[in-house]
């Protein structure tokens, strides 16, 4: 009977590794899931001192956010390194998010962009939104070219936040010709997929009739469910907008509001 070679072995013990691997770090994440994070380290610790950069990661979170763990910024920066720069792109934006809030360790935005760009290029669409919003808002040097790429890119990804910056983008000209039509149907995107801030701007588009049409019901109802989201973009426009309806215009823009939305769409 033939024997199998050495590479065929190494190959087959590799893989069983990394099935067994998978299979906990399911475990792990079914236990964090129910909240139960004692259970979730103890799979991971024996996890990611073997180099598993999930596992690393998953722990260097806990010690961010006190987890399961008293917080400690020191080891959740110990963690999120080495999974990080073991490729992980989940560890890569968790790094680069530890950097950016800067509560546990100190804020440093230049390695904050360097990881959440690492993670980006890899397709992680949490990571592309967050380095386009660096690249427009950020304390760094704007660039509205590398905005748009990465925000397109998260868009596609259906990061509603990316659509409603994309939205903003064209409707400021901010390295695109200006364009209130496609700056409103960026909104439209985002504020059917729930985006605060997009439904205040698609509300206030409709108020103006810049790149739709004139709707003061419209614009009234998406305004309102902005309010009722959090977003303070809605609150220049909700006084004006609120006075220039009549009050059967305002009742059905009420009514309109509480209507669920429809599934996502997509891009």
């Amino acid at each position: 009977m033939p024997r199998p070679d050495a590479s065929t072995t190494a190959v087959g013990a590799v893989a069983t590794g990394a099935a067994q691997a998978t299979a906990r770090l399911a475990e792990a994440h079914e236990a964090a899931s129910r909240g139960d994070y004692a259970a979730a380290l103890g799979t991971w610790m024996p996890l990611a001192q073997t180099g598993i950069a999930r596992a690393q990661s998953n722990i260097g979170a806990c010690f961010a956010n006190g987890l399961g763990v008293q917080p400690d910024g020191a080891l959740a920066l110990r963690w999120l390194t080495l999974a990080a720069e073991a490729g992980d792109a989940i560890g890569q934006r968790n790094l680069a998010t530890l950097y950016f809030k800067g509560e546990v360790v100190e804020a440093n935005q230049t390695a904050a962009m360097r990881w959440y760009r690492a993670a980006a290029e890899q397709g992680d669409g949490d990571s592309q939104d967050m380095l386009s919003w660096l690249l427009v808002e950020g304390a760094l040097p704007t660039d509205y070219a590398e905005a748009r790429r990465w925000a397109l890119a998260a868009a596609g990804q259906g990061i509603a936040a990316s659509m409603t910056r994309l939205g903003m983008l064209y409707h400021n000209a901010l390295g695109v010709p200006r364009d209130p039509a496609g700056a409103a149907e960026w909104w439209r995107k985002a504020a059917m997929r729930g985006d605060a801030d997009g439904q205040a701007m698609l509300g206030a588009a409709h108020y103006m009739g810049a790149g739709v049409s004139r709707d003061i019901v419209a614009a009234l109802a998406w305004l309102l469910r902005s309010q009722r989201a959090g977003s303070r973009l809605c609150l220049a426009f909700l006084p004006p907008v609120t006075a220039a309806c009549n009050a059967a215009e305002r009742e059905e823009a009420e009514r309109c509001a509480l209507v669920p939305l429809p599934p996502e769409e997509r891009t």
